[in-house]
């Protein structure tokens, strides 16, 4: 018997060609598996830093098989304190994205293979297995080739449709090829589609009756009048949070864990007020002056007496919970952006004056309204001042961010007659402000007294003047 050998496989007469075709295909295709990992790097989501362990993605801006620079955008991520973009660590070719939009990624996770230059990168580390494997590894390569290789010979093996087998067309519902010619007729009387008439007759067919029966039912009267009713029922659709909403949600969730204690006080501002209209005449921009810069810097120089509510809960050892004191006062300002809610922070405000203060308020508000906002503005707040009034109300219940211990809401100013010193009836501008703060640490007495020295300071301004340095 004559037997070739082929690639130190023995082929034997009457063994089918196909066989051969496939053992020489896994070789070669094993070959190439191989190979194909080479200068694959993988892009890491890194530590973005304040204690953030997952972003989400907003936009991606590159795709499968584009090509990307070294240190250019890649995509755009929305944290708990900011929005961002995250560049390429290589030069090279995009080959898989692990993620798509609005997805929430943890650090530590690959965002995209690149492929690359290994002459350019060859010193650093790859996140994919060298091409070098294990035996075990190599053979079990091996046979998902072979299983692969196979299933290809089949698919090549079984008869394709031909053109004229493809333009035939089954019938588009079960009912019309078992109507009777007599039906049909009254169909087309009637003008009914079969395939609207759900059949009585043996296997679903139509008869005579269901047609009368649905001509019936279509034109009477009652039906009619169904149709001309209009239609109430709630409608509901399915949206996606947005990514400041998904960021919202998610930060205001933990919050649901700090037991807030409420405290609310009315504060006279015709002190400020006549400050600011004497002042305004000497300004470029006196629109800049508002009462916001005046209670920024209240809070500041109350802070100093009552530290503690600068402060934030170390909570990453529940049975040993730590209170982390800190030193600059870093406050928030919460702005309404059209992109959505903003906390910017005001850097070291106790080193500012309140004409400083002014300038980075307008500062930021201009950076919210552009979108332009960046993680250093954003992070690193330990007070917040929520101004409610310049949109609308007099009381809010502000909610406490979790690195954080309390939170100032500020209401609109409204103008009622009040009693002077005289006990006379005179005009006073009264603007009501509403405390959360954190009662795991912060007790209602410690409250009350700090918001009653930020009063004396907004009631009687020239007493911050004392406290500046």
């Amino acid at each position: 018997m004559n037997i070739l050998r082929i690639g130190g496989s023995l082929l034997r007469p009457g063994r089918p060609h196909s066989y051969l075709h496939m053992r020489y295909a896994v070789s070669s295709r094993g070959f190439h598996a191989t190979t194909s990992l080479l200068g694959i790097k993988s892009q890491i989501l890194k530590d973005v830093g304040e204690g953030i362990t997952e972003v989400q993605i907003i936009q991606w801006y590159v795709e499968e098989g584009a090509h990307i620079e070294e240190w250019k955008p890649l995509c755009q991520y929305q944290s708990d304190k900011a929005v961002d973009d995250i560049t390429s660590r290589y030069e090279g070719v995009i080959k898989k994205l692990h993620f798509e939009a609005d997805d929430t990624i943890p650090t530590g996770q690959a965002l995209c293979d690149i492929e690359v230059d290994d002459k350019k990168y060859s010193g650093q580390s790859s996140s994919h297995t060298p091409a070098t494997a294990p035996e075990g590894e190599l053979a079990k390569s091996a046979s998902e080739s072979e299983v692969t290789t196979k299933v290809e010979v089949s698919e090549v093996l079984q008869p394709t449709l031909s053109h004229q087998d493809a333009s035939i067309e089954t019938p588009k519902s079960k009912h019309a090829s078992l109507a009777t010619p007599a039906v049909r007729g009254l169909l087309k009387t009637h003008n009914i589609n079969i395939i609207d008439i759900n059949g009585t007759g043996k296997e679903g067919r139509v008869m005579k009756e269901d047609v009368l029966n649905f001509a019936q039912a279509r034109d009477s009267p009652i039906t009619s009048t169904l149709a001309s009713i209009p239609d109430k029922r709630q409608i509901e659709t399915e949206t996606k949070l947005t990514p400041i909403q998904s960021s919202m949600f998610k930060t205001m969730t933990r919050s649901l864990n700090i037991p807030h204690l409420l405290y609310a006080d009315e504060f006279q501002v015709n002190n400020i007020t006549t400050i600011r209209k004497r002042l305004a005449s000497n300004m470029q921009d006196p629109r800049k002056l508002t009462l916001l810069p005046f209670v920024v810097k209240a809070v500041s120089l109350a802070l100093n007496e009552y530290p503690i509510l600068n402060s934030r809960i170390e909570n990453s050892t529940p049975e040993k919970p730590k209170l982390i004191m800190r030193a600059k006062h870093n406050i928030g300002i919460a702005m309404d952006t059209p992109n959505g809610l903003f906390v910017p922070n005001i850097k070291d405000a106790a080193s500012l004056s309140i004409s400083d203060i002014s300038d980075e308020i307008a500062r930021l508000s201009s950076l919210g309204k552009a979108g332009k906002l960046t993680s250093t503005d954003l992070g690193g707040g330990t007070i917040t001042i929520s101004n409610i009034g310049n949109i609308g109300g007099t009381y809010v219940a502000p909610v406490i961010v979790p690195t954080e211990v309390a939170i100032l809401g500020v209401g609109r100013t409204k103008s009622v007659p009040v009693f002077d010193e005289a006990d006379q009836v005179v005009r006073g501008e009264l603007v009501n402000f509403s405390w959360s703060a954190d009662h795991r640490v912060i007790d209602g007495a410690t409250m009350a007294r700090m918001g009653g020295l930020v009063r004396s300071f907004i009631e009687s301004p020239e007493l911050m003047l004392l406290n500046l340095r």
